[in-house]
């Protein structure tokens, strides 16, 4: 994903949100269906801010081309649509197909990162500060869509990120539809909400999807009209309207308002490696849990979101004490 030109990428810049998006010629591509065209009025980054959507190297919602360009395949509330975003210079071009092409274009800023704002954040660790010197182009997307990161954050509970990827991978190009438009092969729009309700159980078993989150996922498609209605809730609030269905909590609704809200302040508790991260970039404790990680988080109250994005960016890690965790695959049983 990264292409020849950019350093491989690491654990720690993957969790922080960054996909490497190489300079190159333009792509060729048949005349688009919509475009728009943009300049922002900051360094734009364009793999670092969309970064956070892609599930894995294998997403089939998801493709950064050797053009420089990023592809996304969605279901909007227009319907399905396909979205090429590519930055020459200080401007930006969107071109979109499909039936939600144009909510896609007019999502295009935001999607961008123009509703966030980083100036009002304040460094308050040598190790934040570099790595937002370094970073200048970070701004969080706010894509609008609830249900495209929810049922993703859903299949990444309790289990490895190659296990989630692969289910998501699998479900999605089974039954999701073909992305309109001249996409990269085999991009697919993700199955609607009556298509996840009528998934087979088998066939969420020879994902590796175990019941506990398959039927989490298929109590919120239920309900996804309401799920999708928190998108224009305050980030907190909609949070707790995520959590009113049972199996997902702090952690998943966290995952998602990061990603469907900008949410600066959306720091995900409940999860295996950050709370280490943090400590230990921040205050040299490796083994700290959620508690330490928040009054380490205080100094950052509004934008500790940020600040853990940040110093997942910086590098800046404990060593690997114990063998990775091992990966499973209830779909052989």
């Amino acid at each position: 994903m990264a292409g020849r030109f950019d350093p491989r990428p690491t654990r720690t810049t993957v969790r922080g949100g960054h996909v490497g998006v190489p300079a190159g010629i333009p792509r060729q591509a048949p005349a688009p269906a919509r475009m728009r065209t943009w300049v922002p009025d900051w360094p734009l980054d364009l793999g670092l801010v969309l970064g956070p959507l892609r599930r894995g190297p294998g997403d089939p919602t998801f493709r950064a081309m050797p053009d420089g360009s990023v592809w996304r395949a969605c279901r909007t509330p227009a319907g399905a649509g396909t979205l090429r975003v590519v930055v020459r210079g200080a401007e930006v071009r969107g071109e979109a197909w499909g039936p939600g092409a144009e909510w896609l274009l007019e999502q295009l800023p935001e999607l961008l990162g123009a509703a966030d704002d980083p100036a009002v954040f304040v460094p308050r660790h040598r190790v934040v500060a570099m790595a937002r010197h370094r970073r200048p182009g970070l701004r969080l997307t706010r894509t609008g869509l609830v249900m495209e990161s929810l049922i993703p954050s859903v299949l990444e509970q309790k289990v490895t990120t190659d296990e989630a990827y692969r289910a998501w991978r699998l479900l999605v190009r089974k039954y999701g539809e073909p992305a309109p438009g001249p996409a990269p092969g085999r991009m697919c729009v993700m199955p609607d909400a009556r298509t996840w309700a009528l998934i087979p159980s088998w066939e969420w078993h020879r994902a590796g999807v175990d019941n506990k989150r398959a039927s989490t996922i298929l109590r919120a498609v239920r309900v996804a009209s309401r799920m999708e209605e928190a998108v224009r809730m305050p980030p907190a609030q909609a949070q707790g309207r995520l959590e009113v269905v049972a199996g997902i909590g702090p952690w998943t609704s966290a995952e998602v308002v990061q990603r469907s809200h900008g949410a600066a302040d959306a720091v995900t508790v409940g999860d295996l490696h950050l709370p280490g991260i943090v400590g230990f970039a921040l205050a040299g404790d490796r083994d700290a849990d959620d508690s330490v990680m928040l009054e380490l988080l205080e100094p950052y109250a509004g934008q500790r979101h940020r600040a853990a994005r940040l110093i997942l960016l910086s590098g800046r890690v404990p060593g690997r004490r114990a063998p990775r965790m091992p990966r499973g695959d209830i779909g052989l049983l």
